[in-house]
């Protein structure tokens, strides 16, 4: 991989993240009428916006914490916050999406959970306050041995990436849902690609885009935090623009 500082990508990412956000706001916005609190198709447009702006970006963010080279050196416990804070608003914007297409679907008549997108995001909402709760005990709380900690610490790690992986999935296949019971029966086809239908798309490439330079983030090894106790942990943290001079 190339050797890439840390600060011009999370510059970078941190662009993309914002777009992701615009795009969808942008499309509900313009194309889907807007936003309101009454149940109406208005209500359900609050739900593609709170999930990827929770579930991928906040939750992609709150994944790279620890990535921040000032974290490597002294007490972990305000990263630790931070990074709970960030999960947890994450979910706190997952549930109000939830909320806000379980009213729509309950005032139209609309069944629940039947799609698989349905499915996939349930699950993903889940597993991922499941997760927090797990780490909040085991890292946060202090009645938690030290060997528990470095026995959950690869789960916990594990479980975080399949998230956003699946977070990515569920936006991604309910993106595609919404064009498809969208675009017919009176409107153009989404077959005939019209501007909703490539403006969405492109939304679409930017979430996954997103979701896989965090993944790969996460996998980087230079930009991993090193633990107390291994023989890397007094190593100089990467420089943050690159080289000088």
């Amino acid at each position: 991989m190339l050797d890439l500082p840390f600060l011009p990508f999370c510059v970078l990412l941190g662009g993309l993240g914002f777009t992701c956000v615009a795009f969808v706001s942008a499309w509900c916005q313009h194309w889907r009428g807007g936003f309101a609190v009454d149940g109406s198709a208005q209500m359900f447009n609050w739900h593609p916006v709170l999930m990827v702006t929770g579930m991928v970006v906040l939750y992609g963010a709150a994944a790279l914490v620890y990535r921040l080279p000032p974290t490597w050196r002294g007490p972990k416990l305000p990263w630790k916050v931070l990074h709970g804070a960030l999960a947890l608003a994450a979910f706190g914007l997952a549930v109000l999406g939830l909320v806000a297409v379980f009213r729509f679907h309950n005032d139209h008549g609309t069944p629940n959970m039947y799609s698989l997108h349905s499915w996939l995001g349930l699950v993903t909402v889940l597993l991922f306050s499941c997760q927090w709760l797990a780490g909040f005990s085991a890292f946060l709380l202090p009645w938690a041995p030290g060997w528990l900690r470095a026995l959950y610490k690869p789960v916990h790690i594990f479980f975080g990436s399949t998230i956003l992986l699946l977070s990515v999935a569920s936006c991604i296949s309910g993106i595609n849902e919404k064009l498809f019971f969208s675009l017919k029966n009176g409107t153009t086809e989404y077959k005939l690609l019209p501007a909703e239908a490539v403006f969405a798309n492109t939304l679409g490439l930017l979430i996954l885009l997103f979701g896989v330079l965090v993944l790969g983030a996460l996998a980087r090894p230079s930009w991993k935090r090193p633990d107390a106790d291994s023989p890397d942990s007094c190593q100089v943290p990467a420089p943050l623009w690159g080289p000088a001079g």
